[in-house]
């Protein structure tokens, strides 16, 4: 049939006399949609009118300009970082023959054309040019400026952040780091945390009780970043004491700052992350790389990957199979596992609530109230209450 759909609208393409027409109907409902294709097509054939012009498709620079970067400062207002990402890698885009071209003219020789121009850069800063391009692309396509999206492919050599931190690197690398970024740099690796994550982290999110906790990551990257983590003793004591010291408050920053978002950012902690290799002479690695090992050794633990997927807010595991590593030691425990199914009663179940000290036999979701010292229940501000 000639109608399909993009997002919840009802689009048709048909040919007429050799021409492509392509129309979008605005319409939700399907049986409308296809009475103004057929309705069109009548019209065509009668003669009523001609073959419409094709919609004028703006430069590059133009789009950037008009539509491209005030849709990212709306967006991404809250996040300054993302917005001078765009905003860099649009001045790098239309600083060259890219801006002039049209958008449906673009493909990726254009893009690889850029990427030559660009080789004395790093992979990582022509990369950011590229991901602008295909961000734009992409979004003219959503919005009807642009028939089909060009294929953008990204420059190779852009440094991988897979590095896996030995417990003697961590503990010397902790010890050297300076505050607060010694305990940010805690939380990502008891939590596996993006650091983003934690720089945002508010105390109307955090719940303490007893020596046990949760906090809840309230918005991310994705649906899926939205998640509720349990606190290691590590993670705990860490939050604990910094309750203690701003006067144990009940909403606000976790990590305050001077910054313009008025909370840790990466500018700050990129110095100390800096200072502390420097004083630790820990082989050089980026900050990220602490979530990247608190995955790794979840994976390595025995954590199925579903369930890493939930701890670390990813929406498809094929990104959390990056730190699943199976080795023969691993596949043999599995296939010892399967065999004794059956042979030793039912299996332990470990809950959420008996993690937490509540006692209960809950679900995770019965498990976001917590036994409090003097008995009592509560939810914490923003986390979902029991069912």
């Amino acid at each position: 049939m000639a109608i399909y759909k993009r997002g919840s609208i009802y689009w048709y393409k048909f040919t007429f006399n050799g021409e492509a027409i392509r129309e979008s109907t605005r319409q939700k409902n399907q049986h409308t949609a296809r009475q103004m294709e057929a309705a069109h097509r009548a019209s065509l054939a009668k003669g009523e009118v001609g073959i419409r012009d094709k919609k004028v498709v703006p430069t590059l620079s133009a789009f950037m300009e008009n539509s491209f970067i005030p849709y990212v400062n709306v967006k991404h207002a809250a996040k300054p970082g993302t917005v001078e990402y765009y905003t860099d890698g649009r001045k790098m885009l239309c600083g060259t023959e890219l801006g002039s071209l049209r958008l449906d003219e673009v493909n990726d020789q254009h893009a690889q054309r850029f990427a030559s121009q660009k080789s004395k850069l790093s992979a990582s800063r022509i990369n950011c040019g590229l991901r602008t391009l295909r961000r734009a692309l992409n979004l003219a396509y959503q919005w009807g400026t642009l028939e089909r999206p060009a294929k953008v492919t990204l420059a190779k050599g852009e440094r991988q952040r897979d590095r896996v931190l030995t417990d003697a690197e961590i503990t010397t690398y902790l010890a050297a780091c300076p505050q607060p970024w010694k305990d940010a740099a805690t939380i990502i690796r008891g939590t596996g945390m993006r650091p983003g994550e934690v720089f945002t982290l508010r105390w109307e999110r955090v719940l303490l009780s007893g020596d046990r906790g949760l906090l809840q990551v309230s918005e991310g990257k994705s649906k899926a970043a939205r998640r509720i983590l349990p606190l290691v003793p590590e993670v705990y004591a860490v939050l604990e004491r910094r309750r203690n010291e701003q006067g144990t408050p009940e909403e606000g920053w976790v990590f305050p700052s001077t910054a313009r978002e008025g909370h840790l950012n990466g500018d700050t902690t990129k110095d100390q992350h800096a200072i502390a290799l420097n004083r630790s002479k820990v082989a050089r690695f980026e900050p990220y790389i602490l979530r990247h090992t608190a995955l790794t050794r979840f994976a390595e633990s025995g954590c199925d990957v579903f369930t890493l997927a939930r701890i670390a807010g990813h929406s498809s595991i094929t990104i959390t199979q990056r730190y699943v590593h199976p080795q023969a030691d691993a596949v043999e425990r599995a296939f010892t596992a399967f065999g004794n199914l059956g042979t030793a009663g039912e299996p332990k179940k470990l809950v959420v609530g008996t993690i937490l000290g509540t006692g209960e036999n809950c679900k995770s979701t019965d498990a976001l109230q917590i036994v409090g010292a003097k008995g009592g229940t509560r939810t914490p501000t923003g986390f979902p209450a029991r069912s």
